[in-house]
């Protein structure tokens, strides 16, 4: 991501021009809220038209310092009933791969899990889940192609509380925020798993993708309005020179990302570490 030293070079040698700064934050999707506060700090600080480029890199490291949470809460699992996870976003942001990654990630923890194709919608998804349990080596809870995807998620916790299975992941279809028959099906998946247990899911996330920029922001917006998340897991962190927008979705709507992939292995997802994050941003 690295878009401070980006800013490093391009300020490099020569007076801070306040309009191009902004416009540089803003690109680098920090939010236009975040943005602005950066660039109040330091026109407040005295002999501000000496500072240099090191001044304004500390400054917005600073800030996003403060922003991000130390420690993202992390995924605990409920006892003596399953663990709910509703995995939610919009079409193409590598939803179903994080699922199946999410649930290698518990498992290397000790965990069972169990996975539900809730994405009746496209036949494809069905089976690349279904392929991804098997390579995982879980149940995997399925029905034909257009069944209705809350009865499937009900049928799927009835299932994984038998079986006292720790973790169902449901995967649920890609859906564009802005349409809102779409949303109101999510909301009637969480409804019918609360008639199994008021508690469920406990948890709620959004896959967002890093290279999409200020448009994860709505997404998480809309998706949170409608659902109450409980963090993202964002895909294509490693590069895009989009990864500005975790701050600001973390600033806008206190939405902490809980998890991160950088590729398509198993491998490549891990749980957000600030201080990595930080780090890499020099």
């Amino acid at each position: 991501m690295r878009f401070l030293q980006s800013l490093a070079k391009q300020f490099a040698g020569k007076p801070i021009d306040w309009d191009e700064l902004e416009e540089t934050l803003i690109r680098a999707d920090l939010g236009v809220p975040m943005t602005m506060r950066i660039i109040k700090t330091l026109q407040e600080r005295e002999a501000w038209a000496l500072l240099g480029i090191s001044d304004v890199v500390k400054a917005v490291r600073e800030k996003i310092a403060r922003i991000l949470p130390r420690d993202p809460a992390p995924i605990r699992g409920a006892k003596g009933k399953p663990t709910v996870i509703l995995i939610v976003g919009v079409n193409g942001t590598g939803k179903t791969t994080s699922t199946a990654k999410l649930t290698h990630n518990l498992m290397g923890a000790g965990h069972s899990a169990m996975l539900a194709a809730a994405d009746t919608f496209r036949a494809a998804a069905i089976e690349q889940l279904d392929i991804w349990a098997k390579r995982l080596g879980v149940e995997i809870v399925r029905a034909q192609h257009g069944a209705d995807p809350a009865a499937l998620c009900y049928e799927a916790y009835q299932a994984a509380a038998s079986q006292k299975v720790d973790f169902l992941l449901c995967d649920t279809a890609g859906r564009q925020h802005t349409k809102a028959n779409l949303m109101a099906q999510l909301q009637k998946i969480k409804r019918t798993l609360g008639k199994l247990d008021a508690d469920t899911p406990q948890e709620t996330l959004l896959v967002v993708d890093a290279s999409t920029g200020s448009n994860a922001l709505s997404q998480a917006r809309e998706f949170h309005n409608a659902l109450g998340l409980t963090g993202l897991m964002v895909t294509k962190l490693d590069g895009s020179g989009k990864g500005g927008i975790v701050v600001a979705i973390q600033d806008e709507l206190g939405i902490p990302t809980r998890f991160v992939g950088t590729g398509e292995k198993f491998d490549d997802f891990a749980v957000f570490d600030r201080k990595t994050y930080l780090e890499n941003l020099l």
